[in-house]
């Protein structure tokens, strides 16, 4: 794939093939762009695997702009966005290897229907018990 435009807008990256296909995701599964100055952003080099952002030590494969998850479940939304949280602290208090939720929330492994709701359960579960109900 060969870019002929890239930008950003809100929290989404995207590109313009030289085919005119237009393709994007979210920035919230690179941290370090997310964060990055709009004059960091346009610091890039492209080879035939994908976009790179020296600087930032950030990568972007143009394969992963056509998976099917390329925008974060509500769950793992939750967790991209709340950084404060402590995974692993979180994933034991539920009973849960840390491992197995990190790889959830990065999208490396996909949990079931059953499993993601007990996570988002006990999302809920410590939100009550924060605000004393």
């Amino acid at each position: 794939m060969k870019i002929k435009r890239l930008w950003f807008k809100d929290d989404h990256l995207y590109i313009e093939s030289d085919e005119g296909k237009t393709y994007s995701q979210s920035l919230l599964w690179y941290h370090h762009l997310r964060e990055a100055t709009d004059e960091e952003r346009l610091d890039y080099t492209v080879s035939t695997l994908g976009i790179h952002w020296r600087n930032l030590n950030e990568d972007v494969s143009f394969e992963s702009f056509e998976y099917d998850d390329a925008e974060p479940s509500p769950m793992q939304r939750f967790f991209l966005t709340h950084k404060e949280i402590n995974v692993a602290e979180f994933a034991r208090s539920m009973g849960m290897n840390p491992t197995l939720l990190r790889n959830y929330i990065n999208g490396f492994k996909k949990p079931s229907k059953v499993q993601e709701q007990k996570i988002i359960d006990h999302i809920h579960k410590l939100g009550a018990e924060m605000l004393g109900a």
